[in-house]
């Protein structure tokens, strides 16, 4: 296995590999277009670090190949201020074991989702982003924060739907999983917010799941019943009927293991 930090001209700036578990330490200020990549074996299940500000995570890599762009711009503000700014980056990535794969975990759970097109699974997408901005990207639900009492900036990125009520968020993990139950985290800046009192989730195996919510900060927890699914969508989402056009979901989180 090895892992590549490239600059925007694809030069390499940091190099190493390993068999089983990378380290890599890069003396380098993120720049735009700079990206990581990663060669493992196809179907690698990987722990990763990709900087000290952003929490470990585990991703799945279909091809064993990854590219992980490193934000820039306006994407940066969904994530802890100078958290690319700083002289000296630490790396990883670890092949994980078999015994973790098998246990269960919140398998939606991945701070290095990004938004667009990614070769690398857990991946959250969604049909609207309110204004196209970072801080209400589908993405932001995965990170594995659950900060809700404001919004906006990192820690209270969310998914904004811009008051359409055709909005919907997809989870997918590009294998076939065991879905136990799931929790959604409703972002709660009230009053600024309304919240959702009702909503669908559908999934790859063909089953429609109602169910409602409340008006609260907390875990909301929602039974998925063990199938195996490879992917959750969630949609027709029913506002409450508060003033203020702005539901958002702050983490979707969802109990699982990998089918072994």
């Amino acid at each position: 296995m090895e892992m590549i930090a490239k600059d925007r001209s694809g030069v390499i700036l940091a190099r190493a590999d390993h068999p089983r578990e990378v380290q890599l330490v890069l003396d380098h200020i993120w720049a735009e277009g700079d990206r990581v990549e990663i060669n493992a074996p196809a179907g690698a299940h990987l722990w990763l670090r990709m900087n000290a500000a952003i929490p470990e995570g585990e991703v799945f890599c279909k091809d064993g190949h990854m590219t992980w762009r490193v934000p820039s711009g306006e994407h940066r503000l969904a994530y802890a201020p100078l958290a690319f700014d700083v002289p000296r980056n630490i790396l990883s990535a670890r092949i994980m074991e078999a015994e973790e794969l098998s246990a269960v975990r919140d398998i939606a759970r991945n701070p290095l989702d990004l938004r667009g097109d990614t070769d690398f699974y857990p991946h959250c997408t969604a049909n609207v982003e309110t204004r196209n901005e970072s801080v209400f990207a589908a993405r932001n639900v995965i990170d594995g924060i659950r900060y809700n009492t404001y919004h906006g900036e990192w820690p209270f990125e969310s998914w904004g739907i811009g008051a359409r009520e055709d909005a919907w968020c997809k989870l997918d993990f590009g294998r076939e999983m065991i879905v136990e139950r799931m929790a959604l985290t409703l972002r709660a800046d009230f009053p600024h917010d309304a919240y959702w009192v009702a909503g669908h989730v559908v999934d790859s195996a063909g089953r429609d799941i109602p169910f409602e919510l409340s008006k609260t900060a907390e875990r909301q927890w929602i039974d998925l019943g063990g199938a195996h699914v490879r992917w959750l969508r969630l949609e027709r989402m029913v506002k409450s009927d508060d003033p203020s056009a702005f539901p958002s979901l702050r983490a979707w989180e969802v109990l699982g293991c990998d089918v072994l």
